[in-house]
């Protein structure tokens, strides 16, 4: 199982970029996806996930009305549309997913550590 996340850069506050995540070795159609950003000194933070099931999204409030989240089943990925950038959603961002019987469904609490997280993209939100 191999994720790929891509479609990071630099964008200037309020500007937008949409983050998509490749999956190789199993259907992301199947699974909840979740995005997951770090940033330099920071604590690990879960912003979004779309489940397997009936594709509900999650966002955490640090991006709730910013971020979209949304998959192409028929294309094998999601994606993560961004918009009004600020500064503070500088980081790199991953794309992860559990397996198991309950891969389907997103996780009580998006921190939680995923089975799979794949390589990541940077974001960097600077005038």
């Amino acid at each position: 199982v191999q994720l790929q996340a891509s479609g990071g850069g630099l964008v200037q506050p309020g500007g937008s970029l949409r983050l998509s995540c490749a999956a190789s070795g199993f259907t992301l159609g199947d699974h909840a996806i979740g995005w997951i950003r770090q940033a330099p000194g920071k604590e690990r933070e879960g912003i979004s996930c779309i489940s397997g099931i009936g594709d509900t999204p999650y966002y955490a409030d640090s991006v709730k009305g910013r971020f979209t989240i949304s998959r192409d089943n028929a294309k094998n990925t999601v994606f993560l549309q961004m918009n009004d950038l600020k500064p503070e959603d500088t980081a790199v961002y991953y794309c992860a997913a559990d397996e198991g019987p309950f891969a389907a469904y997103c996780p009580t609490s998006l921190n939680r550590r995923y089975d799979y997280q794949g390589q990541g993209t940077q974001v960097t939100v600077s005038s």
